[in-house]
């Protein structure tokens, strides 16, 4: 299923029909009470983290990460900067490094893949100082507003040659499963979880084959969000909490560090980790199914599936704002206890 909604997206198919008329009325039901009921406190907007992480290191030479996608890249549902996503990776990455962090998010609220070219021409936009990463988190809109996921793939996997073809490492947190949402029920978290896993599979497919690399988002990175709701979702039910983002953003940090050799590699791979060399295909659909999975392309058609080592993040310290933006980022930027991830 992934490899045709991924030939789809290369060929310009449809979507692919999933239910029958009947089945479909009592989805429809459901989604309305599920819309009743997620989004019943307020997400805050995304604090704004842009800045540079690491000064400890020097102020020259700084690594440039760039954040795209949708709420999840953005970080809302929390209230501090040193919470979001970016800030963690950017932090993260600065200590694994020794060296500076430039830290540019370009993710938007609500956004789906089709936003991802406005995105990729922001990240872009200054020639002589092109992104040495880019981070896509994107998918979980895609699915709850239905836009067919042909589409999704082929936006994505464009905007992957295209960052890739600009010189930058790409890692891409494919779509969360949707299925751990508390206020879903069944059978709308059947076919949540099923639609979001066919997404993340197809996802890994378009990526790896431009020259990405994918990091498995499903329930966001740990059974801590099917066995903890409310713990790690945030006050809306649906993005989500301090602790939620924390635990992505300690799952990408390993590939994050691996795509700029700052990880160190092997050529063996860990049989007791159920790491291998597989079809593209059959390694999107594994990846699909636990989260926390790498994708690497290899040798076409084949691609590595690694489980890396999680490691403790750091915690993040202000950045330091640049000019232009020092008097709007000075409320948002005061290191606290509370930032602790």
């Amino acid at each position: 299923m992934a490899r045709r909604i991924a030939a789809g997206a290369a060929y310009g198919g449809g979507s692919i029909g999933l239910l029958g008329a009947a089945a479909v009325t009592v989805l429809l039901a459901e989604v309305q009470l599920a819309k009743r009921s997620v989004g019943g406190g307020t997400a805050p907007y995304p604090p704004g983290a842009d800045g540079l992480y690491g000064t400890a290191f020097g102020l020259s030479g700084p690594l440039r990460l760039v954040l795209l996608g949708d709420s999840t890249a953005a970080g809302q549902g929390v209230r501090r900067a040193g919470q979001t996503p970016g800030a963690l990776l950017a932090s993260g990455l600065a200590a694994v490094a020794e060296r500076p962090v430039e830290l540019r998010n370009v993710a938007q609220p609500g956004a789906m893949s089709d936003d991802l070219e406005r995105q990729v021409g922001q990240a872009l936009r200054d020639p002589d100082q092109p992104p040495d990463v880019c981070v896509i988190m994107i998918g979980a809109n895609d699915v709850t507003r239905r836009l067919p996921p042909t589409q999704s793939v082929r936006y994505l996997s464009a905007a992957v040659r295209r960052l890739r073809t600009a010189g930058a490492e790409v890692v891409v947190g494919t779509c969360p499963d949707l299925g751990t949402i508390e206020p879903v029920y069944q059978p709308l978290r059947w076919l949540a979880r099923r639609v979001s896993r066919q997404l993340a599979a197809a996802q890994t497919i378009g990526a790896v084959e431009q020259g990405g690399r994918t990091v498995s988002l499903g329930d966001l990175l740990g059974p801590e969000f099917e066995a903890n709701p409310r713990e790690m979702f945030g006050a809306d039910n649906y993005h989500p909490s301090a602790e939620g983002y924390a635990t992505a953003a300690m799952a990408m940090l390993p590939t994050l560090c691996a795509v700029l050799g700052l990880w160190p590699e092997t050529d063996r791979l860990d049989a007791d980790r159920r790491e291998g060399m597989l079809p593209v295909a059959k390694a999107a659909v594994e990846a699909a199914s636990e989260a926390g999975t790498e994708v690497t392309g290899a040798r076409a058609p084949w691609a590595l599936l690694k489980h890396r080592r999680r490691r403790r993040l750091p915690v993040p310290a202000a950045p330091e704002p640049t000019a232009a933006t020092a008097g709007e980022r000075a409320e948002v930027h005061r290191p606290d206890r509370a930032d602790r991830p």
